[in-house]
């Protein structure tokens, strides 16, 4: 047989755990208030929770520094231009490398609105062991589902944005800028990199890592929780 998929709203839990023990069982791990909530509802819950949390994300990333200004997603230079970012930062170009650093977070905040559909393509699309393994795990356990089975998708979509926003906002021409300024300064030689492909796999990381957040909190705080669905689904 090949892989069924399905609507989370209607059959997930109803196909996947028809015994109200092994419910009532998943229901704790998930942080759940009653595990007496119809199979429908608590899989409708778990599919809005998915869309609010991966929608809050795409809001927090794919906005005027939704990247440069969170520390903890902030692109910074490449591994291998560290050296290159501190010989110019001694003779004097700081603010230049500052700029291209700037840049490239902004092509990242430019991309990042580009993931919304790509997520709820993904909600739709699982098929009832991935949808038992997220109920079954971790605080973040939805996150790593998208994370590993997403990428690459989510890579191919990316790249043409981020492509084109580098280009708007003048990344490329940055790079080219910062290298030349490294002629005749003390460093070793710079290593030709792909921008393009290394800001998208950071803003990705990092858009995977505000997933994640929100996911944290749709499950542990009642005030994540928005609509009347997940109050009633989420309670504790």
């Amino acid at each position: 047989m090949h892989r069924r998929k399905f609507t989370l709203a209607a059959v997930l839990l109803a196909a996947a755990l028809p015994a109200s023990a092994q419910l009532g069982d998943l229901g704790k791990k998930l942080g759940l208030g009653s595990a007496a909530l119809p199979n429908d509802k608590i899989a409708a819950g778990l599919k809005e929770a998915l869309q609010v949390g991966t929608g809050n994300a795409v809001n927090l990333t794919g906005k005027k520094d939704g990247y440069f200004k969170n520390e903890a997603i902030k692109i910074v230079m490449p591994p291998k231009l560290r050296l290159l970012e501190s010989g110019l930062r001694g003779v004097g170009y700081g603010s230049q490398v500052d700029e291209f650093i700037l840049s490239m977070n902004r092509a990242a905040e430019s991309a990042a609105p580009q993931a919304k559909k790509i997520f709820v393509g993904a909600i739709t699309e699982m098929t009832i062991q991935d949808a038992r393994k997220i109920l079954s795990g971790g605080d973040t356990a939805a996150t790593d589902y998208f994370k590993s089975r997403t990428t690459a998708r989510l890579t191919e979509a990316f790249r043409p944005e981020v492509a084109k926003a580098t280009s708007e906002v003048g990344v490329t021409k940055q790079y080219k800028q910062l290298v030349g300024r490294f002629q005749g300064i003390p460093v070793p030689r710079v290593e030709s990199i792909d921008i393009d492909q290394y800001v998208v796999g950071k803003a990705l990381d990092g858009l995977f890592y505000v997933v994640g957040q929100e996911e944290k909190k749709i499950r542990t705080n009642p005030q994540a929780r928005v609509t009347d669905l997940l109050k009633e689904v989420f309670r504790k």
